[in-house]
């Protein structure tokens, strides 16, 4: 099992960034290597990535959902197997850090090498740093869930 913490500050209230973090369907304007996000029900989503050329499915579910607090996961069927959380921290009125702790099991050969070369942590960092630029940009989400899990 491998693990990666990454943050990151938004200049975006912290109401802002959680409920754009609640759009899972956007997630592939701003996550490299995922292609499709069906949100199935309040807590089920489906995940197609392709990374490298492999490409992957996997359920997800959501496991603790506590609005402008956290979104954690665990996958619960599919290609890959992983957990986390994400969680949001008010700097101040216009300013929220977006905290993402991982823990994955790389597949095979090739992701163990690329996990122990650093590419999992790149990879998330470089994806909340395209969250970043997703949400000031747009200045708004683009939607929002606030229901509780």
């Amino acid at each position: 099992m491998s693990q990666v913490e990454e943050s990151i500050e938004v200049a975006v209230p912290v109401h802002s960034a959680y409920n754009q973090w609640t759009q899972f369907e956007t997630f592939p304007e701003f996550m490299s290597g995922v292609e499709r996000i069906e949100q199935r029900t309040d807590t089920l989503t489906h995940w197609v990535t392709k990374v490298d050329g492999v490409r992957r499915e996997f359920d997800a579910e959501i496991t603790e959902q506590l609005p402008d607090e956290r979104v954690a996961w665990t996958t619960v069927a599919g290609d890959a197997r992983q957990a986390g959380v994400v969680t949001f921290h008010r700097l101040d009125d216009d300013h929220t850090k977006v905290m993402l702790q991982m823990e994955f099991h790389p597949d095979g050969v090739a992701e163990t090498v690329g996990d122990k070369l650093g590419f999992v942590k790149r990879q998330t960092k470089g994806d909340l740093e395209r969250f970043k630029r997703f949400i000031e940009e747009r200045g708004q989400e683009s939607g929002g869930w606030r229901g509780v899990v």
